[in-house]
Protein backbone atom coordinates (compact mmCIF):
# COMPACT_ATOMS: atom_id res chain seq x y z
CA UNK A 1 0.00 0.00 0.00
CA UNK A 2 1.18 3.58 -0.55
CA UNK A 3 2.55 6.34 1.39
CA UNK A 4 -0.31 8.52 -0.55
CA UNK A 5 -2.93 5.27 0.18
CA UNK A 6 -2.10 5.37 4.18
CA UNK A 7 -2.11 9.32 4.49
CA UNK A 8 -5.43 9.51 3.09
CA UNK A 9 -6.88 6.66 5.05
CA UNK A 10 -5.47 8.22 7.96
CA UNK A 11 -6.92 11.54 7.27
CA UNK A 12 -10.33 10.11 7.20
CA UNK A 13 -10.12 8.35 10.18
CA UNK A 14 -9.14 11.33 11.92
CA UNK A 15 -11.89 13.52 10.40
CA UNK A 16 -14.06 10.44 11.57
CA UNK A 17 -12.78 10.72 14.84
CA UNK A 18 -12.97 14.51 15.23
CA UNK A 19 -11.09 17.05 17.41
CA UNK A 20 -10.72 15.50 21.12
CA UNK A 21 -12.69 18.86 22.03
CA UNK A 22 -15.82 18.13 20.32
CA UNK A 23 -15.77 14.36 21.62
CA UNK A 24 -15.00 15.84 25.04
CA UNK A 25 -17.82 18.25 25.00
CA UNK A 26 -20.39 15.51 23.50
CA UNK A 27 -19.85 13.36 26.69
CA UNK A 28 -20.30 16.24 28.89
CA UNK A 29 -23.66 17.13 26.95
CA UNK A 30 -24.69 14.06 27.06
CA UNK A 31 -24.03 13.46 31.24
CA UNK A 32 -25.27 16.67 31.76
CA UNK A 33 -28.60 15.83 30.36
CA UNK A 34 -28.56 12.70 31.56
CA UNK A 35 -27.97 13.95 35.40
CA UNK A 36 -31.12 16.88 34.49
CA UNK A 37 -33.39 14.51 33.64
CA UNK A 38 -32.47 11.58 35.25
CA UNK A 39 -30.69 11.70 38.23
CA UNK A 40 -32.33 15.05 38.98
CA UNK A 41 -35.65 13.52 39.10
CA UNK A 42 -34.84 10.56 41.31
CA UNK A 43 -33.26 12.09 43.60
CA UNK A 44 -36.08 14.82 44.26
CA UNK A 45 -38.15 11.76 44.78
CA UNK A 46 -36.25 9.85 47.11
CA UNK A 47 -35.59 13.07 49.31
CA UNK A 48 -39.46 13.91 48.98
CA UNK A 49 -40.17 10.64 49.97
CA UNK A 50 -37.66 10.53 53.13
CA UNK A 51 -38.07 13.93 54.23
CA UNK A 52 -40.38 13.09 57.24
CA UNK A 53 -38.15 10.23 58.33
CA UNK A 54 -38.84 6.16 57.37
CA UNK A 55 -41.39 5.84 59.79
CA UNK A 56 -43.98 7.96 57.59
CA UNK A 57 -42.02 6.91 54.43
CA UNK A 58 -42.95 2.99 55.13
CA UNK A 59 -46.24 4.03 56.53
CA UNK A 60 -47.21 5.75 53.58
CA UNK A 61 -46.25 2.06 51.49
CA UNK A 62 -48.01 -0.45 53.69
CA UNK A 63 -51.13 2.06 54.07
CA UNK A 64 -54.24 -0.58 53.06
CA UNK A 65 -54.85 1.61 49.95
CA UNK A 66 -51.45 1.69 48.64
CA UNK A 67 -51.08 -2.01 49.27
CA UNK A 68 -54.60 -2.67 47.31
CA UNK A 69 -53.35 -0.45 44.29
CA UNK A 70 -49.86 -2.78 44.34
CA UNK A 71 -52.32 -5.73 44.40
CA UNK A 72 -54.28 -4.46 41.42
CA UNK A 73 -51.53 -3.55 39.76
CA UNK A 74 -49.55 -6.56 39.86
CA UNK A 75 -52.83 -8.45 39.15
CA UNK A 76 -53.27 -6.54 35.78
CA UNK A 77 -49.26 -7.48 35.05
CA UNK A 78 -49.90 -10.88 35.21
CA UNK A 79 -53.02 -10.98 33.28
CA UNK A 80 -51.89 -8.73 30.52
CA UNK A 81 -48.34 -9.64 30.09
CA UNK A 82 -48.82 -13.79 29.59
CA UNK A 83 -51.84 -12.79 26.97
CA UNK A 84 -49.82 -10.48 25.26
CA UNK A 85 -46.71 -13.20 25.64
CA UNK A 86 -49.14 -15.33 23.91
CA UNK A 87 -50.38 -13.01 20.78
CA UNK A 88 -47.17 -11.69 20.52
CA UNK A 89 -45.20 -15.22 19.76
CA UNK A 90 -48.48 -16.13 17.64
CA UNK A 91 -48.61 -12.84 15.83
CA UNK A 92 -44.79 -12.94 15.18
CA UNK A 93 -45.03 -16.55 13.60
CA UNK A 94 -47.50 -15.77 11.27
CA UNK A 95 -46.39 -12.54 9.91
CA UNK A 96 -42.73 -14.09 9.67
CA UNK A 97 -43.19 -17.58 8.56
CA UNK A 98 -46.09 -17.46 6.25
CA UNK A 99 -47.92 -15.70 3.18
CA UNK A 100 -51.49 -14.66 3.38
CA UNK A 101 -53.99 -11.94 2.83
CA UNK A 102 -54.13 -9.37 4.62
CA UNK A 103 -51.01 -9.69 6.55
CA UNK A 104 -50.05 -5.99 6.14
CA UNK A 105 -53.28 -5.46 8.12
CA UNK A 106 -52.25 -7.48 11.13
CA UNK A 107 -49.10 -6.17 11.08
CA UNK A 108 -50.72 -2.31 11.06
CA UNK A 109 -52.84 -3.59 13.64
CA UNK A 110 -50.49 -4.47 16.10
CA UNK A 111 -49.19 -1.19 16.04
CA UNK A 112 -52.43 0.88 16.54
CA UNK A 113 -51.91 1.42 20.35
CA UNK A 114 -48.65 3.12 19.23
CA UNK A 115 -50.82 5.68 17.43
CA UNK A 116 -53.83 5.81 19.71
CA UNK A 117 -53.95 7.91 22.53
CA UNK A 118 -54.41 5.87 26.13
CA UNK A 119 -57.10 8.22 27.00
CA UNK A 120 -58.78 7.55 23.51
CA UNK A 121 -58.57 3.97 24.04
CA UNK A 122 -60.21 4.04 27.53
CA UNK A 123 -63.07 6.28 25.88
CA UNK A 124 -63.36 3.28 23.77
CA UNK A 125 -63.96 0.26 26.40
CA UNK A 126 -66.62 3.05 28.46
CA UNK A 127 -68.41 4.00 25.11
CA UNK A 128 -68.95 0.08 24.73
CA UNK A 129 -69.22 -1.54 28.05
CA UNK A 130 -70.32 1.62 29.98
CA UNK A 131 -73.63 2.01 31.56
CA UNK A 132 -74.79 4.53 28.14
CA UNK A 133 -72.53 2.07 26.22
CA UNK A 134 -73.71 -0.09 22.97
CA UNK A 135 -73.16 -3.44 25.49
CA UNK A 136 -73.87 -1.36 28.64
CA UNK A 137 -77.73 -2.07 29.20
CA UNK A 138 -76.89 -5.87 27.92
CA UNK A 139 -74.19 -5.93 30.60
CA UNK A 140 -76.27 -4.40 33.30
CA UNK A 141 -79.00 -7.16 32.80
CA UNK A 142 -76.67 -9.56 33.71
CA UNK A 143 -75.10 -8.07 36.62
CA UNK A 144 -71.96 -7.56 35.00
CA UNK A 145 -69.48 -4.50 35.38
CA UNK A 146 -66.69 -3.78 33.26
CA UNK A 147 -66.33 -0.40 33.53
CA UNK A 148 -64.74 1.50 36.99
CA UNK A 149 -63.94 -2.56 38.08
CA UNK A 150 -61.15 -4.04 37.90
CA UNK A 151 -61.88 -6.04 34.30
CA UNK A 152 -61.84 -2.85 32.18
CA UNK A 153 -57.95 -2.28 34.45
CA UNK A 154 -57.15 -5.08 32.61
CA UNK A 155 -58.96 -4.64 29.28
CA UNK A 156 -57.42 -1.59 29.51
CA UNK A 157 -53.85 -2.64 30.36
CA UNK A 158 -54.13 -5.53 28.00
CA UNK A 159 -54.58 -2.85 24.52
CA UNK A 160 -51.74 -0.75 25.60
CA UNK A 161 -49.32 -3.25 26.07
CA UNK A 162 -50.40 -5.45 23.31
CA UNK A 163 -47.45 -4.34 20.52
CA UNK A 164 -44.16 -4.96 22.91
CA UNK A 165 -43.76 -8.22 22.30
CA UNK A 166 -44.95 -8.74 18.99
CA UNK A 167 -42.85 -5.92 18.01
CA UNK A 168 -39.33 -7.12 18.94
CA UNK A 169 -40.00 -10.80 17.61
CA UNK A 170 -41.51 -10.13 14.23
CA UNK A 171 -37.63 -8.36 12.79
CA UNK A 172 -35.62 -11.14 14.98
CA UNK A 173 -37.43 -13.94 13.45
CA UNK A 174 -37.85 -12.80 9.56
CA UNK A 175 -34.28 -12.21 10.06
CA UNK A 176 -33.76 -15.96 10.94
CA UNK A 177 -35.60 -16.87 7.53
CA UNK A 178 -37.74 -20.61 8.19
CA UNK A 179 -34.94 -22.85 7.04
CA UNK A 180 -34.16 -24.52 10.29
CA UNK A 181 -37.88 -25.01 10.66
CA UNK A 182 -37.85 -26.66 7.50
CA UNK A 183 -35.25 -28.80 8.34
CA UNK A 184 -36.96 -30.20 11.18
CA UNK A 185 -39.85 -30.40 9.63
CA UNK A 186 -38.18 -32.06 7.19
CA UNK A 187 -36.63 -34.69 9.77
CA UNK A 188 -40.11 -34.99 11.30
CA UNK A 189 -40.88 -32.85 13.79
CA UNK A 190 -44.42 -31.96 14.54
CA UNK A 191 -45.75 -28.21 14.98
CA UNK A 192 -44.89 -28.22 18.58
CA UNK A 193 -41.42 -29.68 18.60
CA UNK A 194 -40.30 -27.58 15.86
CA UNK A 195 -41.56 -24.86 18.14
CA UNK A 196 -40.23 -26.13 21.59
CA UNK A 197 -36.83 -27.04 19.83
CA UNK A 198 -35.99 -24.77 17.18
CA UNK A 199 -38.09 -21.86 17.27
CA UNK A 200 -37.69 -21.03 20.61
CA UNK A 201 -34.54 -21.36 21.41
CA UNK A 202 -33.78 -19.01 18.88
CA UNK A 203 -36.07 -16.02 19.75
CA UNK A 204 -35.86 -17.03 24.01
CA UNK A 205 -33.61 -13.28 24.11
CA UNK A 206 -36.05 -11.57 21.87
CA UNK A 207 -38.88 -12.72 24.24
CA UNK A 208 -37.60 -12.14 27.23
CA UNK A 209 -36.40 -8.20 26.07
CA UNK A 210 -40.72 -7.80 24.61
CA UNK A 211 -41.42 -9.32 28.16
CA UNK A 212 -39.77 -6.85 29.86
CA UNK A 213 -40.80 -4.15 28.11
CA UNK A 214 -44.80 -4.96 28.13
CA UNK A 215 -43.91 -5.55 32.00
CA UNK A 216 -42.90 -1.66 32.34
CA UNK A 217 -45.55 -0.17 30.05
CA UNK A 218 -47.71 -2.58 32.17
CA UNK A 219 -46.89 -1.11 35.52
CA UNK A 220 -46.67 2.29 34.38
CA UNK A 221 -49.87 2.84 32.43
CA UNK A 222 -51.92 6.09 33.56
CA UNK A 223 -54.33 7.24 30.86
CA UNK A 224 -56.19 4.17 29.46
CA UNK A 225 -56.44 3.35 33.31
CA UNK A 226 -57.12 6.18 34.34
CA UNK A 227 -60.37 6.32 32.67
CA UNK A 228 -61.87 3.34 33.12
CA UNK A 229 -61.04 3.09 36.50
CA UNK A 230 -63.43 5.56 38.30
CA UNK A 231 -60.59 6.40 40.91
CA UNK A 232 -62.40 4.44 43.30
CA UNK A 233 -60.00 4.58 46.27
CA UNK A 234 -58.54 1.22 47.68
CA UNK A 235 -60.55 -1.08 44.51
CA UNK A 236 -59.85 0.26 41.36
CA UNK A 237 -56.74 2.48 41.86
CA UNK A 238 -53.34 1.16 40.46
CA UNK A 239 -50.20 2.73 41.73
CA UNK A 240 -49.59 5.64 39.50
CA UNK A 241 -53.77 6.70 39.95
CA UNK A 242 -52.51 6.44 43.94
CA UNK A 243 -50.11 8.59 43.55
CA UNK A 244 -51.96 11.15 41.88
CA UNK A 245 -54.92 11.44 44.23
CA UNK A 246 -52.22 11.40 47.17
CA UNK A 247 -50.62 14.47 45.14
CA UNK A 248 -54.05 16.05 44.64
CA UNK A 249 -54.54 15.97 48.46
CA UNK A 250 -51.88 17.88 49.16
CA UNK A 251 -49.94 14.59 50.63
CA UNK A 252 -46.66 15.13 49.05
CA UNK A 253 -44.85 12.97 51.06
CA UNK A 254 -47.08 9.98 50.79
CA UNK A 255 -47.19 10.76 47.12
CA UNK A 256 -43.55 10.53 46.67
CA UNK A 257 -42.96 7.36 49.09
CA UNK A 258 -45.60 5.52 46.67
CA UNK A 259 -43.69 6.96 43.96
CA UNK A 260 -40.78 5.09 45.40
CA UNK A 261 -42.10 2.29 44.89
CA UNK A 262 -42.53 2.28 41.55
CA UNK A 263 -39.43 3.67 41.42
CA UNK A 264 -37.67 0.21 42.49
CA UNK A 265 -40.30 -1.40 40.23
CA UNK A 266 -38.57 0.52 37.54
CA UNK A 267 -35.38 0.27 38.37
CA UNK A 268 -35.70 -3.42 37.95
CA UNK A 269 -37.10 -3.56 34.88
CA UNK A 270 -34.07 -1.51 33.25
CA UNK A 271 -31.71 -3.59 34.92
CA UNK A 272 -34.02 -6.75 33.02
CA UNK A 273 -34.34 -4.69 29.88
CA UNK A 274 -30.32 -4.26 29.61
CA UNK A 275 -29.37 -7.52 30.11
CA UNK A 276 -31.82 -8.83 27.93
CA UNK A 277 -30.84 -6.69 25.17
CA UNK A 278 -27.18 -6.97 25.19
CA UNK A 279 -28.45 -10.81 25.35
CA UNK A 280 -30.31 -10.35 21.86
CA UNK A 281 -27.34 -7.59 20.64
CA UNK A 282 -24.53 -10.54 21.19
CA UNK A 283 -27.22 -12.88 19.63
CA UNK A 284 -27.79 -10.91 16.99
CA UNK A 285 -23.70 -9.96 16.63
CA UNK A 286 -23.44 -13.99 16.23
CA UNK A 287 -25.83 -14.82 13.71
CA UNK A 288 -24.03 -11.50 11.34
CA UNK A 289 -20.85 -13.27 11.41
CA UNK A 290 -22.65 -16.62 10.61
Amino acid sequence: MSSATLTAAASANAARRGSPWARRALILAAWLAFALFLLLPLYIVLSEALKQGLGTFFAAIFEADALSALKLTVFAVLISVPLNLVFGVAAAWCVSKFEFRGKSILVTLIDLPFSVSPVIAGLIYVLLFGAQGYFGEWLQDRDIQIVFAVPGIVLATIFVTVPFVARELIPLMQEQGTQEEEAARLLGANGWQMFWHVTLPNIKWGLIYGVVLCTARAMGEFGAVSVVSGHIRGVTNTLPLHVEILYNEYNHVAAFSVASLLLVLALVILLLKQWSESRLSRLRHNDAEE
